[in-house]
């Protein structure tokens, strides 16, 4: 370091979590059942608070996964959807996270919205939705986005930028002239959850923490969902839970 600059320890004890005038839970702690029934309920309506509040890329997670030795990888990435099978993303199954989640399926998908004091952590399985649920999320793609799809070799070593803007250019020109290819390895995953947790900062009254628990019904099955869309989970209740913080 250099001499007379502050330690990194004295730069980061410096600097301020949250911003003052954090909103309340939303949901009255000392009475539960008036917390939503399914955890995707107040997801929303969490999500909709953040997105009143200017807050940028509220639909950014960060999903951490862990291979067949338990290394641990993280990344963020984007949602795409939320049902009532679970919380959906996508990326190419050839990717580090897709060979994770082929040998390991346990995952976890976390939000954070500093400039509400909230956190959201999902927990649960992720299982891919198919092979048409893939192409479809992939063809809904901006231009670029597909792109970058194509050119595959995701996090495979790079022999130098130019190397990649040559294949950048070469797959765009190809993405705006089929509109409906799609990388045959693009996956569309939902993490069905075990558990949802919710966690709230406060200005003067200290944190808050909700937990949903997934609890199957008794002799309830449950089917690998097949596409993007919400429908009636009558065989899951949910088991609601403060924690200590």
């Amino acid at each position: 370091m250099t001499q007379g600059r502050p330690t990194f320890r004295e730069r980061l004890r410096a600097l301020r979590t949250f911003p003052p005038g954090l909103p309340p839970f939303g949901v009255d702690l000392d009475d539960l059942s008036s917390a939503p029934a399914a955890p995707q309920d107040l997801f929303g309506a969490w999500l909709d608070d953040a997105l009143a509040a200017g807050v940028g890329a509220p639909h950014a997670a960060t999903l951490s996964t862990a291979d067949t030795e338990g290394r641990v990888h993280a990344r963020t990435l984007a949602l795409k959807d939320v049902t009532d099978d679970g919380w959906w993303f996508a990326g190419h199954a050839s990717s580090p996270k897709g060979r994770d989640l082929e040998a390991n399926p346990h995952a976890s998908l976390t939000f954070f919205w500093r400039d509400l004091g909230r956190q959201v952590r999902v927990t649960g399985r992720a299982t891919s939705a198919g092979t048409e649920a893939g192409a479809a999320d992939f063809r809904a793609r901006p231009d670029g986005s597909r792109a970058a799809g194509l050119v595959g070799h995701q996090s495979e070593p790079l022999g130098s930028p130019q190397e990649y803007r040559d294949a950048f250019a070469d797959r765009l020109e190809h993405a705006r002239a089929h509109p409906d290819d799609a990388a045959p390895t693009w996956t569309a995953w939902v993490l069905t959850p075990v558990e949802v947790e919710f966690w709230q900062a406060s200005d003067d009254k200290g944190q808050s923490r909700l937990r949903y628990r997934r609890t199957p019904a008794a002799g309830a099955t449950r089917t690998t969902p097949t596409t993007p869309t919400t429908h009636d989970d009558t065989d899951i209740t949910w088991t609601k839970e403060l924690l200590w913080p």
